[in-house]
């Protein structure tokens, strides 16, 4: 089934309309709205549903969500904080995308040393970078920007991760944690950030980045230091391949810990080693350090 990625024009679109540019039957759209209350839908005077700009924008990541394998109530949740918020921090994804749109990867990290010292380091990669850069993929999937836009914001995100991982307190002496992508997986900069959390909190670690190899994994994971291996995968269709890589390390009696999109749903965690970290970074982190507290 081919997903059109046009852009949706400034006047608001029937249902029909808005079916055929988001391939989702009429059907579903109308059980999403009376189920999860879509904001933004207006009615005519004879009674029909007509779909601002942004109403198709909440619709389209509501579909991608459940299509990374949300339950439709999380994914209108989701779409909730991502369109229309008012969670801390709103004004400061708005900020950060404005700065995106006009290629200013200065703006974009003085937005988010702005949002640190408002927020803290772990508010500011769960409620503004992921948030942003989640919508500039949306953006870029519609063409309202193009992949040069998303390059920028990523490249800015990173290079101010990495700032901060160089102004973390030292490391403890209490081992190191192994960071990797699976197999297949492309993405790294939610492992970064993920990295930069435990790094402030005075945990060593160590990246590997995207497409980790299980023999490259394996060998890292073999190394005195290390006292956990983390493997994120967001493609289902790189599920197999990070389990693979997982059972590697687990295999070793090193402690696992997995995430990503590829394992929201329970069934797709079922006879995966190791703990789930969930969604949230900061929760992330802190379950990892509390688990490896008791052991």
């Amino acid at each position: 089934m081919s997903v059109s990625t046009q852009s949706p024009p400034d006047r608001p679109l029937t249902i029909q309309q808005v079916s055929a540019l988001l391939a989702v039957p009429v059907s579903t759209l109308r059980t999403w709205e009376h189920r999860y209350a879509v904001p933004g839908v207006v009615r005519t005077r004879g009674g029909h549903r007509r779909y601002p700009t942004q109403v198709i924008d909440e619709l389209r990541i509501i579909r991608d969500e459940i299509a990374r394998g949300r339950r439709a109530g999380d994914a209108a949740s989701t779409a909730r904080l991502l369109v229309d918020s008012d969670e801390p921090g709103r004004d400061l994804v708005d900020r950060f995308l404005g700065a995106a749109r006009a290629l200013d990867q200065r703006g974009i990290r003085s937005c988010l040393d702005d949002s640190a010292r408002r927020l803290g380091l772990g508010a500011t990669v769960d409620l503004v970078l992921v948030p942003a850069m989640r919508r500039i993929g949306h953006w870029w999937e519609i063409g309202t920007c193009d992949v040069g836009h998303e390059h920028l914001a990523t490249e800015a995100a990173r290079t101010w991760l990495a700032r901060s991982v160089a102004f973390a307190p030292e490391p403890r002496r209490d081992g190191c944690v192994l960071l990797a992508c699976g197999p297949r997986d492309l993405h790294s900069l939610g492992l970064e950030a993920f990295g930069m959390l435990l790094a402030a909190d005075g945990r060593a670690c160590r990246v590997l980045g995207a497409r980790t190899p299980v023999p490259s994994l394996t060998i890292a994971a073999e190394t005195p230091d290390v006292v956990a291996v983390v493997v994120v995968s967001h493609l289902s269709l790189g599920r197999r391949a990070a389990v693979a890589a997982l059972d590697a390390a687990a295999g070793l009696g090193t402690p696992t810990f997995f995430a990503g999109n590829a394992f929201l749903s329970r069934p797709s965690r079922r006879r995966v080693p190791g703990v789930y970290l969930g969604e949230s970074h900061r929760d992330a982190a802190r379950l990892l350090e509390e688990t490896l507290g008791r052991r």
